[in-house]
């Protein structure tokens, strides 16, 4: 007998539906075929234990499975439960009459039970696409399945249950999330704030400029002066994710299988901080079957570079594409897959190997040409992408002993989305562009023109500290948003000289 069921496959972050033909003929021998890897061909040992331990049986016929389209490969163990419900319903051990209107996805214990699989949101996006009546899944992924509408989301335990379900002697309650009221409940829930944070109010206004017109931002300062506290509590400062960001971003974490258990949607902006061991694949993603890496995870938040000159240099290079085009394309001989990557880059970095270049009251013991072959480390190409370079300083005992508390992130946040409102009405043509460092050149000469001072202040500038044509651009981007910052309709003199000495490390006085 001839059954079909239906699964899914996730390439990039989006699913296809892959139809499992079950086959039951006279003979003997169990065929899968259709391009599976190791872990599903293994997938007959587990279903064969599965299904005894729960009093059925594998039928000892001639099986043939076809796993469709065949030219598609077949990844992972989730792919144990529709299997087994097509060598169920094949050899009419449970019925089969609406078995193709639900999408199933599991993978299966020795002893039945149901393990969490991989990418369980775009696999329910597809399922509603294509209009599937239903959603059969380990419970463990149900939330994040039912954040997508207009599909019912079974989140079952146990082999067991799903053979009782399709057979009608027993209902398995839907699982249902009300999206819009889980997003809203957990918005604005943050444990770091920047009121913990004595001083350094200098670097304050830099990350708050830069949170407004989402700028790239590394700090360089001496060791324990405050540069990973200060990182880690830029989210909190953020403006929120729309519900589209959230489902973007939920989407690539579920790939991966980041999300933790009973989530339904990522409603903060992820902060993603890789050791400077990662290597390129891990970092911008890829291998043989491409996953997301890093700074897709980090899509929509920050990604934190923390000690900068000790990432690899092919590592640090491999980020360039990313951080102009915001999209990462890996390719392969037969297909190429696209990973978003709209990510904020903080980084942070020593000014030589001892940490006390430039020290107030420490001295640098690093010999000569040293300071400068570390900076080095970090290439100039790179440097032109980030727009904001802010030296952070040692707290003195007396700021650090004060009883006062700074100002909150809440405050800071309120003036940045005010910021960014400014910048959704200006770029609401512009589909593809939300903030100020998203501007392309065309939008440069529309939004950021400047007065006959301001071009002076700015041809010194770019003649003193040697600036490519990039960094001009992205001095302009900074100043207009501190202009928005400041309600200013046009940038001020004033506005370029803050932005222009934000580019700390293309001073002489850095490694001389």
């Amino acid at each position: 007998m001839l059954v079909k069921t239906y699964g899914s496959a996730v390439q990039g972050v989006n699913a296809t539906t892959i139809t499992i033909e079950v086959n039951i003929t006279r003979g003997a021998n169990f065929f899968l075929v259709g391009l599976p890897d190791s872990a599903v061909k293994e997938s007959q040992q587990r279903i064969d234990s599965a299904l005894n331990v729960n009093g059925y049986r594998i039928p000892g016929k001639k099986i043939v499975i076809n796993m469709a389209p065949a030219d598609i490969r077949k990844e992972g163990s989730a792919y144990d439960l529709p299997l087994a419900v097509g060598i169920l319903a094949a050899s009419e051990q449970i019925s089969n009459n609406d078995i193709n209107e639900y999408m199933i996805m599991g993978e299966l214990s020795l002893d039945g039970n149901l393990q969490p699989i991989k990418g369980a949101l775009p696999i329910a996006i597809k399922a509603r696409e294509e209009g599937f009546k239903g959603f059969i899944l380990p419970k463990h992924n149900a939330k994040e399945a039912a954040v997508v509408n207009n599909l019912k989301v079974y989140g079952v335990g146990n082999i067991k249950e799903v053979i009782g379900f399709l057979n009608n002697e027993i209902e398995i309650k839907e699982t249902i999330v009300d999206t819009r009221a889980e997003f809203y409940k957990n918005l604005k829930q943050f444990d770091l704030d920047f009121e913990d944070v004595k001083g350094q109010e200098n670097v304050k206004r830099a990350l708050e400029i830069a949170a407004a017109g989402g700028h790239n931002i590394i700090m360089i300062g001496p060791p324990g002066a405050g540069k990973t506290m200060l990182a880690k509590r830029i989210p909190g400062i953020l403006p929120p994710l729309t519900l589209h960001e959230a489902l973007e971003t939920t989407k690539i974490h579920s790939v991966v299988g980041k999300l933790s258990k009973n989530t339904s949607l990522m409603t903060n902006r992820p902060f993603e901080s890789p050791h400077h061991t990662i290597s390129d694949v891990a970092l911008v993603g890829g291998g043989t079957y491409p996953q997301p890496g890093a700074i897709s995870l980090a899509h929509n938040g920050v990604l934190f570079l923390d000690e900068l000159p000790e990432f690899k240099r092919t590592v640090l290079e491999v980020m360039r594409q990313p951080l102009e085009d915001r999209t990462i394309t890996i390719s392969r001989a037969k297909f190429t897959v696209q990973f978003p990557a709209s990510f904020m880059l903080i980084a942070s970095m020593n000014p030589c190997p001892c940490g006390y270049y430039n020290h107030p009251d420490k001295d640098c013991v690093c010999s000569s040409g040293v300071v400068q072959k570390y900076l080095n480390k970090i290439s100039g190409p790179l440097l032109d992408r980030i727009d904001i370079h802010i030296e952070v300083v040692p707290v003195p005992f007396s700021k650090l002993s004060e009883l006062n508390k700074s100002e909150k992130s809440e405050d800071i946040r309120n003036r940045v989305i005010k910021a960014r409102e400014k910048q959704n009405k200006r770029f609401k043509e512009n589909k593809q562009i939300y903030s100020n460092a998203q501007m392309s050149s065309k939008l440069l000469s529309i939004y950021c023109k400047i007065d006959s001072s301001g071009q002076v202040l700015l041809k010194n500038a770019m003649e003193k500290l040697g600036l490519s044509a990039r960094a001009y651009d992205r001095i302009l981007k900074v100043s207009r948003t501190i202009a928005d910052l400041e309600d200013s309709e046009n940038i001020k003199p004033q506005h370029l000289a803050e932005a222009i000495q934000y580019r700390s490390l293309d001073r002489d006085s850095w490694g001389g």
